[in-house]
């Protein structure tokens, strides 16, 4: 008895901020790294996307595969790579601040307004996905105007360059949001139906098919994880769904971002004049939806590899 009393507040109350901290850190860190692992593994075709999504005049005539064949023609292997470097930047915290955020929110929803089941993944994934768009809005559209650039054709020359551009040319921070309406709008259905579609399809396989489809987790062996073909393949599967949903608008963002660098940008100013112009000019197929098979390709990958490594890393990080 004295052992024990003498053992429990000492043990309990020095570490529990502690414990609560570095669940902070840990948590931010592998939503980080999630989020870089991704968008590395897709940042070619996400390239190309931005290439045909707001039509560059190098390659407009030119469908997905004939794109991939002409940026390294025209600008070698590391084209591909354009504009990765202000990916990577902003993606880590875009990361971070999406998965942590969708694990408070989802606590809040529960115990604030006493919704839970699986309607609460599809609040919160939507609430965490505009905060983590909100705070990296101005990264993504550096990296947007880096990644529209052909070589020998150059407007920026490197990420400070173009901070210092649009700053000073595009109304100052007003400047780095242009298009964040649109963005707001598309990301609330893309990651509320992401981490809805996961979370549903690993609970409901967990549930269903333990042994099939589960495993003891590396961290708490009484937690039960999916195996890792199967996280790929719900993660897939999360991507394919959400992006359908949310392309249009997605289209529209990557317009008004690239706005002032195209010819029509005084048509496009506002997010319904957007998708007036779009659709009126080129259509759904050919408009609205353009790059989307190409976006298929990379966001189902995309995805599966950012739900694989989160949940990885929550176990290498005892985060369970």
């Amino acid at each position: 008895m004295a052992t024990e009393a003498a053992a429990g507040p000492s043990a309990r109350l020095p570490s529990s901020p502690a414990r609560r901290d570095f669940y902070w850190l840990r948590s931010l860190l592998a939503g980080g790294v999630a989020g870089c692992c991704a968008k590395t593994t897709i940042a070619p075709l996400d390239r190309v996307k931005i290439l045909l999504q707001a039509h560059n005049r190098h390659y407009k005539n030119l469908g997905v595969i004939s794109t991939l064949r002409a940026v390294p023609k025209k600008e070698g292997y590391l084209g591909f790579y354009k504009g990765n470097g202000a990916m990577m930047i902003r993606i880590f915290p875009y990361g971070a601040i999406q998965f942590t955020a969708f694990g408070q929110y989802k606590k809040m929803i529960k115990q604030k307004l006493g919704i839970s089941g699986h309607i609460h993944r599809l609040m919160a994934g939507s609430m965490a996905g505009i905060t983590a768009v909100i705070c990296t809005y101005p990264l993504d559209m550096v990296r947007a105007r880096l990644a529209f650039q052909v070589k020998g054709d150059h407007t920026y020359t490197g990420i400070i360059h173009a901070f210092k551009t649009i700053y000073t040319k595009e109304g100052g921070l007003q400047g780095f949001y242009r298009g964040l309406t649109p963005t707001v709008v598309g990301m609330a259905p893309y990651a509320g139906f992401s981490f809805f579609t996961f979370g549903t399809l690993k609970s409901v396989g967990l549930a269903q098919a333990p042994t099939l489809l589960g495993k003891p987790c590396l961290d708490n062996p009484d937690v039960l994880v999916l195996k890792t073909h199967v996280n790929l393949l719900c993660g897939g599967i999360a991507g394919a769904i959400a992006q359908t949903i949310s392309y249009p608008l997605d289209v529209t963002r990557r317009r008004m971002q690239l706005g002032a660098i195209l010819p029509e940008s005084e048509k496009c100013l506002t997010m319904v004049q957007t998708l007036k112009y779009v659709y009126g000019n080129h259509g759904i197929q050919k408009g609205l939806y353009r790059g989307l098979s190409l976006n298929y390709i990379r966001c189902i990958p995309s995805q599966a590899v950012a739900f694989t490594t989160y949940e990885f890393m929550k176990q290498f990080l005892h985060l369970n």
